[in-house]
């Protein structure tokens, strides 16, 4: 018998010191596709509403962002994939109970909303855009059918982009072996921030007092409507037993601290809802920082939310 002495100085970067798997990509790709989702949400309700002179750019300007944000993303997610040339594996089978195969058939069914969408607002929201693609033999069949069908894709775009906004939050909560991020508050949460930032968007956009204003006072409720879920996030956490405590501790004293405070709930969070609130209330502030704020807190946070959900465990070793 020949004696094998193996040795291990457990130093595989994907689990050592922890657990490291996904990289900048997956946050990335969760902020875009949150934020495609709101935009696909609100250019939807906008139109089923007949909103189009009150919020002219909701109306036929932000639709475009669904399908242009959310391919950005799907370029990261792409990057990220161990086995690219295996992605037509998920359209092969349809599981139940995989959050990402529910995942990856929303992400189909997206598409073709936002697409129909930006196709029936592009004459009116993005003229010089419209007279370079009008022309062309595919899109020149496709919008005089997405203008004239407009408002009932709208309708039909409403539940699918609020799935992909939740599922962005599934994804992470369906992880049972990691206590940070296994709450059924995520979901809601990453639907609302995705609503958040999609408002938030559109200010850069909107060129309409009156708009603005609308838009500011939307961002504010759903900062709010943030601000209570991440609260209820925290208790839950805090009451879920020691694992989830000790999770917990990771935005509580440990390594994402300041991450989470300073740059998440204070200037990505507090900040803009500050600002917000002075200019509901007659100040000059500049919407542009304020969205800007609203932007970066969104991204930050899916940073935090995928960093720090990775280092949690359930059993320390």
């Amino acid at each position: 018998m020949k004696e094998i002495t193996i040795t291990t100085n457990k130093l595989n970067h994907l689990i050592d010191p922890s657990l490291h798997i996904w990289g900048w990509e997956i946050p990335v790709y969760l902020f875009l596709g949150g934020l495609a989702a709101g935009a696909l949400l609100i250019a939807a309700l906008a139109i089923v509403y007949e909103q189009k002179k009150k919020l002219p750019s909701a109306y036929s300007q932000l639709a475009i962002v669904a399908p242009v944000g959310l391919s950005i993303g799907m370029v990261a997610l792409f990057l990220d994939l161990e086995y690219k040339l295996h992605v037509f594996r998920f359209y092969t089978t349809f599981q139940i109970t995989s959050p990402m195969s529910w995942g990856s058939w929303i992400l189909m069914l997206f598409y073709p909303f936002s697409i129909i969408l930006t196709l029936g607002t592009l004459k009116e929201g993005w003229p010089k855009l419209y007279k370079v693609v009008a022309p062309l033999p595919v899109v020149k069949q496709l919008i005089p059918f997405c203008q004239k069908n407009l408002k009932q894709f709208a309708y039909y775009s409403i539940p699918v982009a609020t799935s992909l906004g939740i599922y962005t939050g599934i994804l992470l909560s369906a992880f049972v072996a990691r206590p940070f991020w296994n709450s059924a508050i995520i979901a809601p949460i990453f639907l609302v921030s995705g609503i958040s930032t999609a408002l938030a968007l559109n200010l850069f956009f909107s060129k309409k007092p009156e708009e603005q204003n609308f838009l500011t006072k939307m961002d504010l409720i759903a900062i709010l409507f943030e601000v209570i879920l991440i609260a209820l996030l925290i208790i839950g956490m805090m009451t879920g037993g020691t694992q989830k405590a000790e999770a917990l501790g990771l935005i509580m004293g440990g390594a994402y601290t300041t991450h989470f405070w300073i740059f998440f709930m204070g200037i990505g969070i507090m900040l803009p809802l500050i600002l917000e609130i002075m200019e509901l209330k007659g100040f000059k502030v500049s919407h542009y920082l304020t969205a800007t704020l609203v932007l970066f807190g969104g991204l930050i946070f899916r940073f935090i939310m995928v960093n720090a959900g990775q280092v949690s465990t359930w059993v320390n070793y």
